[in-house]
């Protein structure tokens, strides 16, 4: 951050939005007593503190609810709520349950939410949880309260809950300061917006003034357009087609086209379904209705074996849970969708695995000291690499990228990007999905806007910026026809 001077006002909701590596989650950190600044001053109720942890702030009035709750899913909604504070009796011997239920009964009631205090936490949806991790910030009376991507992972009906217990506590006159990369969800939760731009607070409005054109223009400026490398223009053999795939409470009636060694980006808010959408293209969850075709070849029921078969390889969002074994090698890492290839009667030849597996350490320059060490052990950067070198072993035909530079430094991500070029020149085809607006820009061939969950547009990236972009993502009109020509 660079001298970013806000304030939040007892009862308001006051957004504070910008793209990744704008600041937010420092200014959150600093906030919450987790970081402190190098100069400047916090002020609470105007007087100058210095937030020296999170505690600190917790005694202050300051509670922070992150995106990855802090929940311990086998304990009690009650028992979470009142964690490190369960009332007791008998001269402080042992916990009153009864006492502690009735005030986790009490605080949810205060919040308008209905949820049994003897349930376990791990037996309720992600809302819920949500939800409980609210109720247990506001254990400590806060007079402000942080929420950081709270709505991330819930459909609309459990945002809509959520929102109600926000605007609930905003009446009480608590400050509410609300991160959110759902730019759609302002005019309908926050009464002002924040915008945050490499470091620096470049604007604020009421949340009603915060039209897609001013934050397109608040959170990109005047930057240039990067321009990705010469590529060979796509084939004109398609070789995949996904034709009214609907999916409840992810998307609706999906058409799109992917052709041979293209790169096709698909832009759109958090929860416009891009996740959900290559989820089901790749087999890992299943769809309601429509159809899936692999180089002319219906696919009836997508499974990740069958999907692998045909040559389709999915990078996916979460790669710590669902893209590497962590306790396993690298070595381990990059052969485990191709097993076959190095096994001998069944079993793996260390031999083997080793030649298969250094060609493509150097190929895509991974940054590892000793193959056999634990992939954990890796930066981000180098572990996404592994999760694409072990599909780039299994010789995939298709590759389907979502989010693969979330959470990398610029270099990483660089070398992610030529990954995808190199691809394309050898006729793979690749899907991308990406928050980052400029990087579909800079990357792909075609970019296909999902809203809402169904296709609202589709832009060829020499012809749009990226203001124009979020714009798509977010109004409610189509793409005018000349940023969307027929190929």
């Amino acid at each position: 951050m660079d001298g970013v001077s806000i304030g939040f006002r007892a009862g308001e909701v006051h957004a504070l939005v910008g793209k990744n590596g704008a600041g937010k989650s420092t200014l959150v950190r600093v906030l919450a007593g987790a970081t402190r600044p190098t100069r400047g001053e916090v002020y609470v109720n105007g007087q100058a503190v210095a937030l020296r942890s999170p505690n600190h702030a917790h005694q202050l009035g300051i509670a922070t609810v992150y995106q990855d709750l802090s929940l311990v899913p086998e304990f009690t909604v009650a028992e979470n709520i009142l964690l490190g504070r369960m009332p007791k009796h008998w001269a402080g011997l042992a916990v009153d349950w009864h006492e502690g239920r009735r005030l986790a009964r009490a605080l949810l009631a205060r919040l308008n939410i209905d949820l049994d205090v003897r349930k376990k936490v791990s037996e309720l949806g992600v809302a819920a949880q949500q939800l409980v991790e609210i109720a247990k910030a506001m254990a400590w009376d806060p007079a402000a309260l942080i929420l950081d991507e709270p709505t991330s992972a819930l459909a609309q009906e459990e945002t809509d809950k959520l929102f109600g217990a926000v605007r609930h506590l905003a009446g009480e006159g608590v400050a509410v300061v609300y991160i959110s990369h759902r730019l759609q969800e302002l005019p309908a939760i926050a009464d002002r917006v924040s915008v945050l731009r490499d470091g620096v607070l470049v604007g604020a409005a009421k949340a009603a003034e915060a039209t897609p054109r001013w934050l397109g223009e608040m959170m990109f400026g005047a930057a240039a357009q990067p321009r990705r490398p010469q590529l060979p223009r796509p084939g004109d053999k398609p070789v995949l087609e996904v034709a009214g795939l609907c999916r409840e409470h992810g998307f609706h009636d999906v058409c799109l086209t992917l052709y041979e060694g293209e790169i096709l980006g698909i832009a759109g808010m958090v929860g416009s379904g891009r996740t959900e959408l290559l989820r089901a293209i790749a087999g890992a969850d299943g769809f309601d209705a429509g159809n899936v075709a692999v180089e002319g070849r219906r696919v009836a029921k997508p499974t990740p074996p069958r999907m692998k078969g045909l040559g389709v390889g999915l990078a996916p969002e979460d790669r710590q849970s669902q893209g590497l074994v962590r306790v396993l090698s690298t070595s381990d890492n990059v052969c485990m969708a191709s097993l076959d290839r190095i096994a001998r009667f069944g079993m793996v030849w260390p031999g083997l695995q080793r030649a298969f597996v250094a060609p493509l350490v150097r190929r895509l320059g991974i940054a590892v000291a000793d193959i056999r060490a634990r992939v954990s052990a890796l930066s981000g950067g180098n572990q996404q690499k592994v999760v694409i070198a072990k599909w780039l072993n299994a010789r995939p035909r298709i590759m389907l990228f979502d989010e693969p530079t979330r959470g990398i430094d610029v270099q990483a991500k660089e070398q992610i990007f030529q990954i995808m070029w190199d691809l394309s020149r050898d006729g793979v085809s690749s899907v991308f999905v990406s928050s980052e607006l400029e990087e579909l820009l800079e990357v792909c061939h075609r970019i296909v806007v999902l809203r809402n969950g169904t296709v609202a547009g589709e832009v060829v990236p020499d012809e749009v910026s990226a203001k124009r972009l979020l714009q798509l993502c977010m109004e409610e009109t189509p793409a005018r026809p000349e940023e969307a020509p027929n190929r």
